[in-house]
């Protein structure tokens, strides 16, 4: 990700991101590894301290699943933690042989 040209490339092809995808990835992205809550992404995402709709960081966020192949049922790249947030994920999934 190269968040001064807001460019993302996935194996070596850039991938296209509307503003608030690209604004949304580069959250998580930016704390790999944490736990972001969803008020604090709407703050920083969507510049706003209530909820414009409950679904709006889900739509968001299927999108970018969909984009970067991460499945949204069993995903491995930005996992939802109940009642906490998401977290971008630094470590590979470990895969049952």
């Amino acid at each position: 990700m190269d968040p001064v040209d807001r460019r993302v490339w996935l194996d070596g092809t850039e991938v296209a991101f509307s503003r608030k995808e690209f604004d949304l990835l580069h959250a998580l992205i930016s704390r790999a590894g944490e736990v972001v809550s969803r008020d604090d992404l709407m703050r920083e995402v969507w510049n706003t301290t209530f909820w414009t709709s409950s679904k709006t960081i889900d739509v968001h966020l299927g999108w970018i699943r969909r984009k970067l192949q991460d499945d949204s049922r069993s995903p491995h790249l930005i996992t939802t933690l109940r009642g906490r947030g998401l977290r971008f994920e630094t470590e590979a999934p470990v895969r049952s042989p």
